[in-house]
């Protein structure tokens, strides 16, 4: 028995979704004939309260998407120094948008309003980068899947209207947020001008993602993904798979966050563990004591069929998943706490 706790990301369809996949119906989605995109866009922007959306082939694509439709070449983007879009989108800001990033020095990959406001750059003063939008993260990557607080993005929204800036956010694991804090899809339409989604994280989904916005907007948006090579033909496949997973996967994202909770509570019993970051949903983030070699701690948890992920210096992150089974779980546990 292998057990991959890589990331979220690993998922396989399970067989309910594959039979959703093989019964959908399709067309050439260029062309706007998908039946099966169609139904999972207006689902989507049905549950945010927008009024549409579009369906991308990764999250990366839609971040980039809504950064380009925000800003001009020489702009520049507020987020914090953790964000996806600036660490592991490959420089995309820069190459497809010709835009900086102000990087703020958050928590946990998560800022304030009043630093949000700090960073804008004064608008008549030519010297320097005109900003123009604010980016946030919620799930927070980096910050171990830390859940934002939602009057801390409220206010944020204020300096943004305030500010005449865009508002965007990367909810790649948003699901993950609203389930454990009990918020709700249309409480983060309301606030946001674009919102990005993904579906091949803790949904289980193998492809995609939703940007949502307005009509105009994503009209625009349609044509910055042909652009960007983003356009499929019969989509529609891997959109049923969306579309199942919204409807079955999403409550069950709690039994991830629970299965995290308590593999955190067990690395803090272990001597070779130096710190372990607080767990909110399924990202847990810890440090090997500095005597201990990353490398080889790995490899010995490899050699016992368990995968990690290290983020260098003993910075370690385990990411539990819809694959990852109550079976698995406790095999973990007993390994972890043997291994060295």
């Amino acid at each position: 028995m292998r057990i991959n706790l890589i990331s979220d990301t690993v998922t396989v369809p399970t067989p309910q979704m594959l039979k959703a996949m093989f019964e959908a119906n399709v067309g050439d989605d260029v062309f706007k004939k998908d039946e099966s995109v169609n139904h999972l866009e207006r689902k989507v922007a049905e549950m945010f309260g927008k009024e549409a959306a579009l369906f991308f082939p990764s999250g990366t694509m839609a971040n980039q998407t809504a950064i380009k439709l925000h800003t001009n070449p020489g702009d520049q983007v507020i987020c914090d120094k953790d964000a996806h879009i600036y660490n592991y989108e490959g420089g995309g800001v820069s190459f497809n948008s010709g835009v900086s990033c102000k990087l703020i020095d958050g928590h946990r990959g998560m800022f304030t309003a009043a630093q949000a406001k700090a960073a804008i750059n004064p608008p008549d003063f030519y010297h320097s980068p005109l900003t123009a939008l604010i980016a946030l993260e919620n799930t927070a990557n980096r910050g171990g899947g830390a859940c934002w607080d939602f009057s801390e993005i409220e206010k944020i929204h204020t300096v943004a209207r305030e500010n005449d800036l865009g508002f965007h956010l990367d909810g790649a694991r948003l699901w993950n947020a609203l389930v454990e804090k009990g918020e709700t899809p249309e409480q983060y339409g309301k606030l946001f001008d674009t919102i990005s989604v993904c579906l091949s994280k803790g949904l289980g989904c193998p492809v995609g993602s939703v940007l949502i916005a307005d009509e105009e907007t994503i009209h625009k948006a349609l044509r910055i993904r042909k652009i960007l090579g983003g356009g499929m033909r019969q989509a529609g496949y891997l959109a049923a798979a969306g579309t199942y997973a919204l409807d079955h996967h999403m409550k069950r994202l709690a039994e991830d966050h629970d299965k995290a909770k308590e593999i955190g509570k067990t690395l803090e019993q272990l001597t070779f563990i130096k710190n372990v970051e607080p767990i909110d949903t399924n990202i847990i983030i810890f440090y090997l004591q500095d005597d201990i070699d990353e490398q080889g701690f790995l490899s010995k948890l490899e050699a016992l069929g368990i995968d990690l992920i290290g983020m260098g210096s003993g910075k370690l992150r385990i990411v539990t998943h819809l694959d990852y089974t109550t079976k698995m779980h406790q095999e973990f546990l007993k390994v972890i706490q043997n291994v060295l």
